[in-house]
């Protein structure tokens, strides 16, 4: 698993993903393949619910597969409620990180199709 020098890159892509959280944790949001030779920065997180009368609880998480696993996942956020029509910053530019080869983001809300997702990014190669 390369983990490519970010001193001396040859590229830095600005990228961003988009979505619906489901009920199901393992769900991939953003993942960075084996053998990319890439590593994703990620420098925003947001999860909008859109829900105008009930609060969302939200999980979004590290897999340590890039195919999406909660098992041996670590929490970025852990059932945060995100109050009906209000947006979560769980990662801003403050709070960024790298995500290396063979992980992914995976998330989940406790009303399926209530919370939507952006994901803003830096693919460093």
């Amino acid at each position: 698993m390369a983990n490519p020098n970010i001193v001396n890159v040859t590229s830095i892509l600005g990228e961003t993903v988009f979505g619906t959280l489901t009920t199901t944790l393992s769900t991939v949001l953003l993942s960075n393949p084996a053998s990319s030779g890439k590593v994703l920065k990620i420098n925003t997180v947001l999860i909008s619910n859109v829900n105008g009368t009930a609060a969302q609880e939200t999980t979004l998480e590290i897999s340590p597969a890039d195919t999406g696993t909660s098992t041996n996942a670590r929490s970025i956020a852990s059932t945060i409620s995100v109050p009906a029509d209000s947006t979560l910053a769980a990662v801003s530019k403050d709070t960024s990180f790298y995500l290396m080869e063979d992980k992914s983001i995976i998330g989940n809300v406790n009303t399926a199709n209530q919370c939507e997702f952006i994901i803003s990014y830096e693919v460093i190669s």
